[in-house]
């Protein structure tokens, strides 16, 4: 585990305990458990995994367009930010899910932009974060959070699994976050259907596509499998989906562009045919 991301979770675990001292642990899940007891409800859950199936099912590229002001590596990425026009811009453009960072320390998010990005339009949404205690996600799933983020170099099995299992109780989707093939390995005893790949190395921060075509092989047909980081062009979308990945995670390559969703319009333009099958 690399350092950057040791320290991350430190303050992940401190912000749990102070929400913890303000926001009782049974009064959170009781308020989650509550949510979308009726199809009206506006939080009700937006089917995450199978909005991405039914794109790709349907020979198109599943892109999950990322909200991001900032990271710790590259500051701000978009000054002028703005998550309810930017979801509207994501919606307009194609996008099939969104991706809201919620951290506030390292990457300047909040929950407010994951609620306010979910009203706007009609995308599930996932709260991207670094996920360690099932206080976080039930508050997810308050927030309107659709799905959530694993990612496996901070968790050990039994934590990854138990937070898979509340998510699923409350009706949300998992995307889990592998970097090499032994993180693939441990990541394959979830349930989850959604298999990310992060094509950054922890400890370099180098980004290679060749960290997703390398681990292919080894993952079985039933999963989506979602390329994150690295995609910046036509010709990297040709070279996943060719491979037989119809998945993606973008954002900084969005966030930069003026206009987000006409940005992943012209990312795909004429990706909508499946090259490949794994």
């Amino acid at each position: 585990m690399s350092d950057v991301l040791e320290k991350i979770l430190a303050v992940k675990r401190k912000e749990i305990e102070v929400a913890r001292i303000h926001r009782a642990l049974a009064d959170l899940k009781r308020d989650a458990e509550s949510i979308g007891a009726t199809s009206r409800d506006v939080l009700a859950v937006r089917g995450f995994a199978a909005r991405m199936r039914a794109r790709i099912d349907a020979g198109q590229a599943a892109v999950i367009a990322e909200i991001k002001k900032a990271s710790p590596s590259k500051g701000v990425i978009r000054p002028d930010f703005d998550p309810p026009e930017i979801a509207r811009s994501y919606e307009a453009g194609g996008a099939t899910c969104l991706s809201v960072l919620t951290d506030a320390q390292f990457f300047q998010g909040a929950p407010e932009f994951l609620r306010a990005a979910r009203t706007a339009c009609s995308l599930p949404v996932l709260r991207k974060d670094f996920i360690v205690d099932t206080y976080q996600v039930y508050e997810a799933r308050t927030w309107g959070a659709d799905c959530i983020l694993l990612i496996v170099a901070a968790l050990d099995d039994a934590l990854m699994s138990e937070l898979e299992a509340c998510a699923m109780d409350l009706g949300m989707d998992v995307l889990v976050e592998v970097h090499d093939a032994a993180e693939l390995d441990r990541a394959l005893r979830l349930r989850t259907p959604l298999l990310g790949i992060n094509n950054r190395n922890l400890r370099t921060f180098d980004v290679s596509l060749q960290a997703t075509l390398d681990l292919l092989g080894a993952i079985p047909s039933d999963r989506i499998v979602v390329t994150e980081s690295g995609i910046a062009n036509p010709q990297d979308v040709a070279t996943m989906r060719a491979a037989g990945v119809d998945a993606f995670l973008i954002g900084e390559t969005f966030m930069r562009a003026p206009d987000p969703g006409r940005a992943l319009a012209a990312l795909f333009a004429g990706a909508d045919r499946k090259h490949a099958s794994r």
